[in-house]
């Protein structure tokens, strides 16, 4: 076995994509917009639970 360095790496990044919502927005309304990032439903339960914990959730977040 030998060891051969591998000098060149390279890496692509796709474009970010953003949605904006207006201040106020219904959990239904950030849902959606996830959704349109492509986010999974983990994600999405994570990132309302990350609201919910900052306290900008007016609402009880109930995982089942």
């Amino acid at each position: 076995t030998v060891v051969v360095p591998e000098e060149t790496v390279t890496a692509q990044e796709e474009k970010g994509r953003t949605v904006t919502l207006q201040e106020g927005a219904s959990v239904e309304e950030i849902v959606k917009g996830l959704n349109e990032l492509g986010a999974g439903p983990r994600d999405i339960i994570a990132i309302l639970q990350a609201i919910e914990a900052h306290g900008a959730l007016q609402a009880e977040l109930i995982i089942i």
